[in-house]
């Protein structure tokens, strides 16, 4: 814990590895792990140090449902869907109120664009996780995302009004914070017109501008200020974060900042500034290593959304032609997509325009 504090993520998991190695059943080293793994975007790691200590957690372990739980995620973050959905149901057998592994069904429906499958079964178990005070929020959240998928904004904003946005307020926590920011600003990418929702957010993300713990974090306080048009906070974050950037150490994220945290940032001011040139050439060249940020995969999908936008509102008839490549790798990954569907309609309206 002593490495993780001193932000040396990955030292601190080769530790906690070590302790599982001799001790498959210490919850609090595989927790650490698991969650460790996800911030450095390690997700095959994140997925077999589970799998490694998984026979050991024998039924009569307390809590060995839960376990199941960080296994399936990490078997659905590596697009082995059947087998993650499979476990997660095993876990919800054992325990219904089980919200994480509940969250990794709600992440397989979203990665496969099933989207009536997703909405069905988040109606269907809200019951059994909405009073889950940590992930109560988030499984909201990938509600209102097949709300979005669909292109029913309005029913997104209700889910966002009714569950999201108060679960935020009142808790503060990094992730409900970061699924607020997310939210609005895929809303703002579909033209959803979000009135004071970002200056409400904003209260909360503006205290954290220079913290700069987490790039995958720095990135969704920057679509707030971005979002409230705060441009001194946006200045801030990006000047502050340059500095530290600047000295050599040991902390991980600090030294993704020069060749991915900063140009993504950038890629968001200029996309908002109407630069979308700039933004496909800051953002397109790093598109494949972003994963090294964290987050799952839907998360990031935020950054998907933004390229392809900025692509498409390009000038560049060469961008544009990369915009109409994007989706169709998006479309054959994720077929019957119905955001993708829109996108690609768009694209089509705007090649016949030029």
């Amino acid at each position: 814990i002593k490495i993780f504090v001193s932000r040396q993520l990955p030292k601190a998991c080769d530790l906690w590895e070590e302790i599982l190695q001799n001790h498959p059943t210490d919850l609090l080293a595989l927790k650490f792990s698991h969650d460790t793994y996800f911030y450095l975007g390690f997700q095959i790691q994140m997925r077999d140090s589970v799998a490694r200590v998984y026979p050991f957690w024998t039924p009569d372990i307390p809590l060995s449902s839960y376990v199941k739980g960080y296994y399936s995620f990490g078997l659905m973050e590596t697009n082995l869907f059947d087998r993650a959905e499979e476990i997660a149901h095993e876990a919800l057998a054992i325990n219904q109120t089980d919200a994480w592994s509940v969250h990794t069904i709600a992440h397989i429906h979203e990665m496969k664009a099933e989207v009536k499958k997703g909405l069905d079964f988040m109606k269907e178990t809200e019951a059994n996780w909405k009073n889950s005070d940590m992930l109560a929020c988030h499984n909201y959240w990938h509600w209102a995302l097949y709300f979005i998928e669909k292109g029913e904004y309005e029913a997104a904003l209700t889910t966002y009004d009714n569950h999201i946005a108060p679960r935020c307020l009142s808790s503060g926590s990094m992730l409900d914070v970061v699924d607020n920011c997310s939210m609005l600003y895929r809303l703002h990418l579909e033209g959803v017109k979000l009135g004071e929702r970002w200056n409400n957010v904003f209260e909360l993300t503006k205290k954290h501008t220079k913290d700069h713990v987490l790039l995958f974090n720095d990135v969704h306080f920057l679509m707030s200020s971005l979002g409230a048009k705060d441009h001194r906070t946006t200045n801030e974050l990006l000047t502050t974060l340059q500095e530290l950037a600047k000295a050599p150490c040991e902390d991980h994220e600090l030294s993704l900042a020069p060749s991915l945290g900063l140009p993504l940032c950038q890629a968001f001011v200029e996309f908002e500034n109407g630069n979308c040139d700039k933004a496909v050439d800051l953002l397109y060249p790093i598109r494949y290593q972003l994963i090294q940020l964290g987050g799952s995969n839907a998360q990031r999908d935020v950054f998907n959304q933004l390229l392809i936008h900025a692509a498409l509102n390009s000038k560049s008839q060469a961008k544009q032609n990369l915009a109409r490549c994007l989706l169709r790798e998006r479309d054959v990954v994720r077929p019957h997509s119905p955001m993708t569907e829109r996108l690609i309609r768009r694209a089509a309206s705007v090649h016949s325009m030029a």
